[in-house]
């Protein structure tokens, strides 16, 4: 899970702390998923300017910043399948947290985030 950004101690902690709890799997999981034809909702929790500069195909966009306040809006029920993803799949392991704190019960954070979609080849929109 290393990137190009230096992450600071306690996030890291945080984030370590977060991913005993929530469920979390990498690209080739997540490729199987896709295929399974299984629904799900694809959320990138980036900024904003991130998410201008590229994105999952078929993904929408709600910042981490206002994720909880939004989400339900996008997403009213509670039991939807929702994989998360963000630059390195640090922030969208928070996320995943926050929403199931809020009662979804089925948030999966993608390992790698971003990075990994781009290092897989998966299709990309802007």
């Amino acid at each position: 899970m290393s990137s190009g950004h230096y992450h600071n101690p306690g996030f890291l902690a945080l984030v370590h702390d977060a991913k005993t709890r929530v469920k979390h799997f990498g690209i080739e999981e997540f490729q199987r998923l896709a295929a399974s034809g299984e629904p799900f909702v694809l959320i990138d929790v980036r900024e904003e300017s991130e998410w201008a500069a590229g994105h999952a195909q078929g993904a929408i966009h709600i910042g981490r910043g206002v994720l909880e306040r939004d989400i339900e809006t996008y997403v009213p029920d509670k039991n939807a399948k929702i994989v998360l993803y963000c630059g390195g799949g640090y922030r969208s392991v928070l996320a995943a947290e926050s929403l199931g704190k809020m009662g979804y019960t089925d948030v999966i954070s993608l390992d790698g985030g971003w990075r990994a979609w781009k290092e897989a080849g998966l299709p990309t929109e802007e």
